[in-house]
């Protein structure tokens, strides 16, 4: 079982201005027991690291409505390569076509949520993902 609460950041990449998903999904995973960090609009995949090494977190959370997810999602994952942070989580969500959601998982994103997936789908596939990097009981 996850003893330690999993710490969550959630950002909006480059010049997407839509959001009210970020919050909605931050609302939701804070009060489902996760420490969330909202960084916002307009980040840039250098702040969003910055921001994830800074606070250790484990999951990095982006969300994605101007079609900007798959450039920018690879210089996250670079980044995220360069900065030894295998261990952290990536997830992103938003509003994407459904080839795109393939070419995420085919780059590496384990987790991918398009608009309308429950929410407890997305902080249970956070909790188990978690629990499998730290090596503890998943749970239910």
């Amino acid at each position: 079982m996850l003893d330690e609460k999993v710490k969550v950041l959630i950002a909006k990449l480059g010049l997407d201005g839509h959001d009210r998903g970020a919050k909605v999904v931050s609302s939701y995973l804070r009060n489902a027991g996760m420490e969330v960090l909202y960084l916002g609009m307009y980040q840039t995949p250098e702040s969003v690291i910055a921001a994830a090494q800074q606070e250790d977190v484990d999951v990095v959370g982006l969300s994605c409505h101007c079609n900007e997810h798959l450039t920018e999602v690879p210089k996250i994952q670079d980044l995220m390569r360069q900065c030894g942070m295998g261990d952290v989580l990536l997830v992103v969500g938003g509003v994407m076509p459904l080839p795109d959601v393939d070419v995420l998982h085919a780059r590496g994103v384990e987790g991918v949520f398009r608009v309308g997936v429950p929410l407890e789908q997305i902080a249970g596939f956070i909790r188990r993902s978690v629990a499998e990097r730290r090596g503890v009981g998943v749970p239910s």
